[in-house]
């Protein structure tokens, strides 16, 4: 008994001991470490690090009027936007146990995102992240360069040229039930970040799996729920145990991941049964697995080319990319043009011009400059997320040397609104900056990178521009609109950038806009 309660005892030291280290002496080393380097930031507190400082900067100064409506920073992050304003170049910010090292200087930006050799590498997901959605956009080293390799040719310019016509069906239902409403009303207000989630889940679902488009809305809603469901688990974030407990969210995701798992298996068993009798179809999951099995074929083994698993993360991953951050998108692009009106009008003037009010086809939407810039600015002023990477060892990064364990973010809200690089009117909404196309609007290039930057830069990114050009052009040859005097102006970063209190806009029939 005796020599069994010195084990108990040994092993119940070593685990506080164990405790102890990740909870304090490792932040307090990495946090010495990082001051020393001239990285400041908020102190480290015992396991919530700078989240109780973040809630209450919030709560504080999150509700704060500000001089230009487009100067958000203060508002979704005031702990940020506090930081940024002291240090200027670099600063820390803890996350719980895990400091998160802001890098705003461009050449250091693009150190980091065009890094080929893994020393930058994604962080690893946790439970609730593998529950939600994983695939490409999670992945790092061989994993990441064979799913980018078979995934590629999906969504390549020729091929997202066959799947416009499904865009143009799903957004032409969404302009009917509008000419509904406003013809009955003579104008109608609408909640567009409502809407245009249900436009891009219907267009994920018609490119992505065709006629199976019913299941493919299906597997959309309970997506959809998934996020609402990943959001409520981030406030645990710092308590890793309670995954492992029944609680009612961590016992409904399991279950949608289940259904959402064996619907996608039935669609993807089906359509790869097509495939080899030779009836293929240009949809994304088409597409996808006539590349997965092309690389089964040249590899000669089932190694080559991605499980049954890997597939369907890749079919989640394009509710989640393609569906979310192009509702962001338009929503803001709505919000924006209500404010500003004389640029509504300037891309209204192109959209008939070029084809007046016939339906576009490819080659009209790329001669849109106009709403092109509109959105490239739009995307500089409300981007929908941050990037993040991190070090696995001790790693050289410009004059700093960062330990490991340390994660690395490029907070594109901040970067976006760099005086330095942008000018003095880096709060104004200005399309004009984008005149001579992206990479002459700043000094430097890696200043604006909605879509990533490097060998990690978005694959999505001509499928989104694409759907958002057609959406943005069908509404201006139909519609006027102004936002509504119930719509707040509230950007509240919730894994993506959205409006809080919904994006209420009161569309007329053209030529009636009060």
């Amino acid at each position: 008994m005796a020599v069994l309660m010195s084990v108990v005892y040994g092993v119940a030291i070593a685990w506080t001991l164990k405790l102890l280290y990740a909870i304090w002496w490792k932040p307090k080393a990495i946090e010495k470490k990082l001051r020393k380097q001239g990285i400041h930031g908020y102190p480290y507190k015992l396991i919530y690090g700078n989240t109780t400082e973040m809630m209450e900067l919030a709560k504080e100064k999150g509700s704060e009027p500000v001089e230009q409506p487009h100067d958000i920073v203060p508002r979704i992050n005031p702990l940020l936007h506090d930081l940024a304003t002291t240090h200027k170049k670099s600063f820390v910010v803890w996350y719980g146990t895990t400091p998160r090292v802001a890098i705003m200087e461009p050449n250091l930006i693009k150190e980091v995102l065009n890094n080929k050799t893994g020393d930058f590498p994604k962080p690893e997901i946790n439970s609730f992240t593998q529950l939600f959605v994983t695939g490409l956009a999670s992945y790092n080293g061989d994993k990441w360069a064979k799913h980018r390799k078979i995934v590629n040719p999906a969504f390549h310019v020729e091929k997202l040229k066959h799947m416009l016509p499904a865009f143009v069906v799903c957004t032409d239902e969404m302009i009917s039930k509008w000419r509904k409403l406003v013809n009955f009303m003579g104008s109608s207000e609408v909640d567009m970040s409502v809407e245009f989630q249900n436009l891009t889940g219907d267009v994920i679902s018609r490119a992505a799996f065709g006629s199976n488009f019913e299941e493919g809305r299906l597997i959309f809603l309970l997506q959809k729920e998934q996020g609402r469901l990943f959001l409520q688990s981030q406030m645990n974030i710092n308590f890793p145990l309670l995954r492992f407990l029944p609680t009612k969210v961590n016992k409904r995701m399991k279950h949608i991941n289940r259904e959402v798992g064996s619907l996608l298996t039935r669609i993807i068993e089906k359509r790869e049964k097509f495939i080899r009798a030779g009836d293929h179809k240009d949809d994304l999951l088409g597409l996808l697995l006539k590349s997965n099995l092309n690389e089964v074929e040249v590899n000669k083994n089932s190694d080559g080319g991605m499980s049954m698993a890997d597939v369907i993360e890749e079919c989640k991953l394009f509710y989640f990319a393609g569906q979310e951050t192009t509702t962001n998108l338009l929503t803001w692009t709505m919000i924006v043009l209500s404010m500003h009106n004389e640029w509504q009008e300037r891309a209204r003037e192109e959209v008939l011009q070029v084809f007046g009010n016939n339906k576009p086809d490819y080659d009209d939407l790329n001669r849109l400059k106009i709403v092109n810039m509109i959105l490239l600015e739009v995307m500089r002023l409300y981007p929908s997320t941050s990037l993040i990477r991190c070090t696995k060892k001790e790693t050289k990064l410009g004059d700093m040397s960062l330990p490991a364990g340390v994660q690395l973010f490029m907070p594109l809200h901040i970067v976006h609104r760099d005086k330095e690089q942008w000018g003095e009117d880096v709060m104004e909404f200005k399309p004009e900056r984008f005149s001579e196309g992206m990479f002459k609007a700043t000094k430097d290039k890696v200043s604006y990178f909605p879509f990533g930057w490097g060998p990690r830069i978005c694959v999505g990114q001509n499928f989104a521009m694409l759907e958002s050009k057609l959406a943005i052009a069908k509404i201006l040859q139909n519609f006027s609109f102004q936002l509504s005097p119930t719509y707040t102006h509230a950007p509240h970063a919730a894994v993506t950038l959205q409006p809080r209190y919904g994006a209420q806009v009161i569309l007329h029939k053209l030529g009636e806009c009060a």
